[in-house]
């Protein structure tokens, strides 16, 4: 089956002229990091290095460098002091990490770190899926506790927080319609990793009239949204515009500042006959095209309200698809 048509954003490029680029995180079971790291070999060239029992990288492919990561902290060794000489205690932690993602690599999801291509390339990154199904990689659907995801980072479009702030009310306003679509896995509906986002916080950000500067902006998602385990999680993002407003949420040594949306709803159906990441890259889409009509976005968001306060939101994913332009 062909991959299906790739959509456009209505920014397509960066304010610079630069092409916009997409990570594209993939988590799976059936194949090891090793494995995994030999097949992206395969695919796209480069070479492997060990990082450690249950984490590979690929350097040097021909789309840039990709991890391969045991999803889970406590198997992997920490490396803050690596340069240091390593005593046998040293080796005795690393040895039991990797006993530690033997374990935890029964439940817990093996992830495929892309590095970011253009959005015309994301073929590419599809050519991947195809393959891990192939050599008997699986996904949500094969496992009742299996919850695992496919994570798009659209990069950002400009530095400006107005913009970038539409795309969060965008988002909001098309979240009920985002999870019926996708039709989201029960495992990862009941799982801390998607939360959705409370009403009180859309009803504050879908306001027409709200229109705060970005540090105001960070500051309210922070206080919100003390947590990364959010459905669209803007802690990356905050993290690389205005890094110190991260200090109102607790510590998390799982945030990297990157400047891009990390969407975590997805689901990863690896082992799906024809499974494609394209059409959820253009669900995407149908949120920046939201975000580029500031007619639509300040009707909708009222039209929120008025159905929140009247506690008549049951139709709300029906309602806003009307809205939406056809794909």
């Amino acid at each position: 089956m062909a991959t299906p048509q790739i959509l456009i954003p209505p920014m397509p490029d960066r304010l610079d002229g630069v092409r916009r680029r997409v990570g594209v995180e993939v988590e799976f079971t059936g194949l090891d990091a090793h494995q995994a790291a030999g097949l992206v070999v395969e695919l796209y060239g480069g070479s492997v290095e060990r990082l450690d029992e249950h984490r590979n990288a690929v350097r040097g492919s021909r789309l840039g460098d990709f991890r391969i990561e045991l999803d889970m902290m406590a198997a992997h060794p920490d490396k803050s002091g690596a340069e240091q000489p390593r005593g046998k205690l040293d080796r005795l932690e690393e040895r039991f990490r990797g006993l530690v993602g033997d374990v935890g690599s029964l439940i817990m999801p093996y992830e495929i770190i892309c590095p970011p291509v253009e959005i015309e390339r994301l073929e590419e990154v599809d050519l991947l899926v195809r393959t891990l199904r192939e050599r008997g990689a699986v996904g949500t659907e094969g496992g009742l506790l299996y919850a695992f995801g496919l994570h798009l980072n659209p990069e950002i479009p400009s530095r400006d927080g107005g913009p970038l702030l539409d795309i969060l009310k965008a988002y909001l306003l098309l979240s009920p319609w985002l999870r019926q679509d996708i039709d989201v896995d029960l495992a990862r509906r009941v799982s801390p990793f998607i939360q959705k986002f409370a009403d009180e916080y859309v009803s504050l950000v879908v306001d027409p009239n709200y229109r705060p500067d970005l540090r105001r902006w960070a500051e309210d998602y922070v206080r919100a949204n003390p947590s990364r385990n959010r459905e669209l999680d803007l802690f990356p993002l905050f993290a690389e515009l205005v890094p110190d407003v991260l200090k109102l949420a607790p510590g998390d040594p799982h945030i990297r500042k990157r400047p891009t949306f990390h969407w975590r709803l997805p689901n990863s159906l690896v082992g799906v006959k024809d499974w494609s990441i394209v059409p959820d890259w253009n669900r995407w889409v149908q949120v920046e095209r939201l975000a580029s009509d500031r007619w639509a976005l300040d009707e909708l968001g009222a039209l929120w309200r008025d159905c929140q306060r009247c506690r008549a939101l049951e139709d709300w994913p029906q309602l806003v698809a009307r809205w939406l332009p056809p794909t």
